[in-house]
């Protein structure tokens, strides 16, 4: 009998491994933590005028590759390059300045390069990537953080972190809808240097928004997942359909979940836009069309820590981001 029960599991879990990968939450778990600090924490309220800017890759010309930003937050007076970890476990810097997680929870040990070197670094590749678009800085305009939002997240000595190194309980003592309680970090963000011309972030805003980004892919429940879109998979009338979806002219699209003569389809709202930042003055205005499809009509898409993409059914996803 136990024998029975032990085959039986492994089965399932064989078969969930292989057959239904899209249920596997994994891939979506460093995505949710850059849209909860992105979204739920309302950044963008935090001063009039701030905008966030999620899953940049920009390119290193000393590596030939792009290099993962997860946030960039634009404001008049600066603009601040932040890291999300989402390590959970008692934090240590051993060393090397090396970071040490132990999470007893999960019965494991992990070490990972120092984040606060990596993204000090990044501020330096991002500086020189606004140069080549055009966009000089004055000096210190770019600052970086590295932000814990893990609850689970703990620090063996506290004066080992930098500064720059906000934890979770600092980073939950922000109250956005109380400009009172501006403390900390976000203050000398917002508020503590010297106001610059508006036209300096016009200039930010203008190149972030056609900078190179990851895929995103919003599932139901607020789940999020970077990558890259690969194609769509289903029966061929669907896939005819969907041909006009072009990276090169779609920016977004959303679903929406419909019954027809008692078949569940969705209706895929299309968002064309210009794409190419070189061009000046847009060739066409921006439009939305609707295209009606099957709800189990495939996305596949390869995340951005996955080796092989993943298939997720348009009955799952609610939008769909697509870069230049």
């Amino acid at each position: 009998m136990w024998a029975e029960l032990i085959c039986g599991l492994f089965l399932y879990r064989l078969v969930k491994r292989f057959f239904f990968e899209d249920d596997v939450d994994l891939d979506s778990s460093h995505s949710n933590a850059l849209f909860a600090v992105a979204s739920e924490r309302r950044l963008e309220k935090l001063h009039q005028g701030c905008k966030v800017y999620v899953g940049l890759q920009i390119p290193d010309p000393d590596s030939a590759s792009r290099r993962n930003i997860d946030i960039v937050l634009v404001t008049n007076q600066e603009a601040v390059v932040i890291s999300v970890k989402n390590v959970s476990g008692i934090v240590s810097v051993d060393e090397e300045n090396n970071w040490v997680c132990n999470d007893a929870k999960n019965h494991k040990t992990e070490r990972f390069p120092n984040p606060v070197a990596e993204t000090k670094q990044l501020v330096s590749i991002l500086e020189e990537y606004l140069e080549q678009r055009g966009v000089a800085l004055p000096e210190e305009y770019l600052s970086f953080k590295v932000i814990c939002p893990n609850p689970s997240f703990r620090s063996i000595n506290s004066d080992a972190f930098p500064s720059e190194v906000i934890t979770y309980n600092q980073w939950m003592q922000l109250k956005p809808e109380q400009r009172s309680l501006y403390s900390g970090w976000i203050k000398g963000a917002l508020l503590g240097k010297k106001k610059t011309q508006e036209s300096l972030s016009e200039k930010l805003n203008s190149v972030f928004s056609t900078a190179p980004i990851w895929d995103r892919l919003e599932l139901k429940d607020n789940k999020y997942i970077l990558g890259e879109f690969v194609e769509f998979k289903g029966k061929q009338d669907d896939l005819q359909a969907l041909r006009k979806i072009k990276r090169s002219k779609v920016s977004r699209l959303t679903v929406q979940k419909m019954s027809m003569f008692g078949f569940a389809h969705s209706t895929v709202q299309v968002l064309f836009a210009p794409r190419d930042y070189r061009v000046e003055g847009p060739s066409w205005t921006s439009q939305w069309e609707e295209v009606n499809v099957r709800s189990s009509t495939e996305v596949v898409f390869q995340p951005q820590n996955s080796k092989k993409p993943r298939n997720y059914k348009l009955s799952s996803v609610v939008s769909m981001l697509l870069s230049a």
